[in-house]
């Protein structure tokens, strides 16, 4: 795998098979639906919770801004991968390009997948701080797994200018 600028897009190239499937699954590890430790962590109050007031008046005023904004950056991200699916050969390396103008939703969409896995499966810090466990042998691992690459992913396209 191969990371790159490129005039006006962040090129991903020589994208394995595995990869471009944990890409794929950005969007849906954004959903945060059903887990309520993943709403509560991505859309965590901003004082509390005997601050009533205050709470109240983020639930009408912020949230709905916040989930139309996680919704439109998921939905950049998703349009952004549709060039996986262009893969002519299924076991063959892709490359995806993100159009620099993109690069805001990307960072937003996974960071969403990043907390909504982290409060799924209840990583520990230290879980989450260690980078070199493996293998993936459970659904569990996998996530782990997504976390870091997904941050890898984050740690890239801060990295080049834009």
């Amino acid at each position: 795998m191969e990371f790159r600028r490129q005039k006006d897009y962040l090129e991903i190239s020589e994208l394995d098979p595995f990869l471009a499937e944990l890409l794929r699954q950005i969007p849906e590890s954004c959903n945060s639906e059903g887990v309520e430790a993943a709403q509560q962590r991505i859309f965590s109050a901003p004082a509390a919770a005997s601050e009533t007031e205050i709470c109240a008046e983020w639930k009408v005023y912020v949230e709905p801004e916040l989930r139309r904004l996680f919704r439109s950056a998921t939905e950049t991200v998703t349009a952004d991968l549709q060039q996986l699916e262009s893969c002519t050969k299924p076991f063959a390396n892709c490359t995806l390009r993100i159009p620099a103008e993109n690069a805001e939703a990307w960072l937003n969409a996974l960071n969403q997948a990043r907390l909504a896995i982290a409060a799924k499966y209840n990583f520990t810090d230290g879980e989450l701080c260690d980078h070199y466990r493996s293998p993936i042998g459970s659904r569990r691992d996998l996530g782990l797994f997504q976390v870091n690459f997904y941050g890898f992913l984050q740690e890239f396209i801060l990295q080049e200018p834009l």
